[in-house]
């Protein structure tokens, strides 16, 4: 067996960062975490931490706006895994420039990690968004790094919790809002799946300057079918409310940050099909199950059984 590559994650307390570090030590990755003083000091944040050392994580000392220490801790890794959050995006420039100093990494991951940013037609503001990851992309492949970028889709964890109903805390039992006619397939995946699936690409030479789409059948799913779903596990139906793309189009207009941004993804996910509307060809990428048909991923179905 080859030896595993070494990890660095970068942005390892954030939402899908957590994840991304768990399934990287669980499969046995030397695996680095960069971290910030604040970050180690922080009641929450700082218990996360706690919680990769128990992993058998090492924690690095650093900061993405600290071009020595990023430099530092790329040095003791041979992939860098970027999962900064939604304001940090455009500054993964810097990682590019740490990475490029460095000179030893084999593959970088910017932080996607949603739609195919360079295959979707969302509007504002979630357009200027993805516009920002595909100018990473543009950055990484101009510098000559290479590169595997994830395309996860929709995190179950924010859809399918609340069946993406506003202002709820679970999954409807009276009345459900669908945008647009609710026949649009998406793809919505479990977070630990995104990570098993994220570290299961690292040495796998198939996915070098690749997409990694993590579409498994099971989980592209039309929202009227996750509803019907959801009826038959209650035993109830449901009142439904349709909302047209001409009112969400609106209400994105209408709407606050960040809820405006949010509307937006939901437009580009549930009434664009951005997830499922073009076919994967081997010349730009490959899914995730088929490469991977060993990982037994959460299916939709098995996912709402929590609700229940």
């Amino acid at each position: 067996m080859a030896e595993k590559s070494k990890i660095l994650i970068i942005g390892g307390t954030g939402y899908i960062g957590k994840f991304i570090v768990e399934a990287s030590a669980k499969a046995g990755h030397p695996t680095f975490v960069l971290v910030r003083e604040a970050t180690i000091n922080d009641p929450v944040k700082g218990k996360l931490v706690e919680s990769f050392k128990n992993l058998g994580a090492n924690l690095v000392h650093g900061d993405l706006y600290d071009h020595e220490s990023l430099v530092k801790a790329i040095k003791q890794a041979d992939v860098v895994i970027s999962t900064v959050g939604h304001l940090q995006l455009n500054d993964q420039g810097k990682i590019i420039a740490a990475i490029k100093e460095a000179g030893n990494v084999k593959k970088f991951y910017p932080s996607e990690f949603g739609v195919d940013v360079d295959r979707q037609h969302a509007v504002e503001p979630a357009k200027s968004a993805f516009a920002g990851k595909s100018q990473i992309r543009r950055a990484t492949e101009a510098e000559g790094i290479p590169y595997t970028y994830v395309s996860s889709n929709a995190f179950a964890g924010y859809f399918l919790t609340t069946l993406v109903q506003p202002g709820a805390t679970s999954p409807p039992r009276d009345k459900v809002v669908i945008l647009g006619d609710g026949h649009v397939k998406a793809v919505f995946n479990e977070e630990h799946d995104i990570g098993t699936y994220t570290i299961k690409s690292v040495d796998d030479p198939r996915t070098l300057n690749k997409i990694v789409y993590i579409r498994p059948p099971k989980n592209s799913i039309t929202f009227n079918k996750l509803v019907a779903l959801w009826e038959k596990k209650i035993g109830k139906t449901l009142e439904k409310e349709y909302v047209s793309e001409e009112q969400l189009l609106k209400n994105i207009q209408d709407a606050p940050i960040p809820i405006n941004v949010l509307l937006s993804i939901n437009h580009s996910i549930l009434v664009n099909g951005d997830t499922t509307n073009f076919a994967i060809e081997p010349s730009f990428g490959f899914e995730a199950s088929e490469l991977y048909p060993d990982v037994k991923y959460t299916t939709v179905e098995e996912y709402l059984d929590r609700f229940v």
